[in-house]
């Protein structure tokens, strides 16, 4: 069952997406595409050393989140704004549930979830 408040968090290998519900928490494991990891720059090589964003995994993780009402991306690194610019340029309507942005390192399902929790619970009290 679909909830009001969705979290992501996710690196260039896989994604968690957290459906949070007052009582109930369900999660869901989007991994990469091989051929679409990271790669890592090296010295004297033409071009920035990373390929695009794998559009499958960012389609499989929206589609995920597409029913929540209000989204919290994180992650570590550059993925979880090469998501957003992969929801603002694919998605505008699963981009304007998106309602932070965060960097997290490697947090436990259990301490990403309360942290989500803190943070919809900051920013619903924010709006009044």
């Amino acid at each position: 069952m679909p909830h009001f408040h969705a979290a992501v968090w996710l690196d260039h290998q896989s994604a968690r997406v957290f459906e949070i519900g007052a009582d109930e928490v369900e999660k869901f494991t989007v991994h990469a595409h091989p051929k679409h990891r990271q790669v890592h720059h090296k010295h004297g090589a033409l071009g920035s050393g990373h390929v695009e964003g794998d559009k499958q995994f960012f389609t499989e993780i929206a589609d995920h989140l597409r029913p929540a009402g209000e989204i919290l991306i994180a992650g570590p690194g550059k993925a979880k704004l090469e998501f957003q610019r992969y929801l603002h340029k694919h998605d505008h309507a699963t981009e304007a549930k998106v309602v932070a942005l965060e960097t997290v390192d490697h947090p436990s399902d259990g301490q990403f979830v309360a942290f989500a929790r803190r943070a919809f619970l900051k920013i619903d009290s924010m709006r009044g």
